[in-house]
């Protein structure tokens, strides 16, 4: 359980676990990549269910309530920023890498600046919830961003 909170270990680096984390959202990401739009909304609405679950247990069992070293909300947060890259699985693979990595700027950015209602929602919510919904909100304010940048972009 904690192998999986922990982001398969990248939570347990000294310096940036959250960002170290959020490295394992782009394969898993790219994995998902390949489903169909429903079926994507569905396995990140699982992952966010889950997360909710697994982070709560693991900070539970730790004793300590959103231990730095969990970082699966990271992982689900960075998944749900880079949704608007889908369409670019058919249709231009080159922008795709730059994609990915804005996505992964973007939803650090909100996950370490907490605009409102992200920093007010980790304040006040506690347990999985508490952990996994900064973070899923985080990666919705920069999916708009993204989506916002792709359409400038045309």
């Amino acid at each position: 359980m904690h192998l999986l909170a922990f982001g398969l270990g990248t939570g347990l680096v000294p310096k940036g676990p959250g960002t170290a984390g959020t490295v394992v959202g782009i394969p898993l990401f790219l994995a998902m990549m390949a489903l169909s739009l429903p079926a994507f909304i569905a396995v990140t609405a699982a992952l966010s269910i889950f997360g909710c679950w697994l982070c709560g247990e693991s900070a539970r069992r730790l004793g300590v309530h959103d231990y730095g070293g969990i970082v699966f909300d990271e992982i689900v947060g960075y998944v749900i920023a880079a949704m608007p890259l889908l369409p670019m699985f058919a249709l231009n693979r080159h922008g795709l890498v730059a994609g990915l990595a804005a996505a992964f700027v973007l939803f650090r950015t909100f996950d370490i600046w907490k605009p409102w209602p992200i920093g007010w929602l980790d304040a006040r919510l506690d347990g999985g919830v508490g952990i996994m919904v900064d973070d899923l909100v985080a990666g919705v304010f920069a999916a708009a961003v993204l989506w916002g940048g792709l359409v400038l972009l045309g």
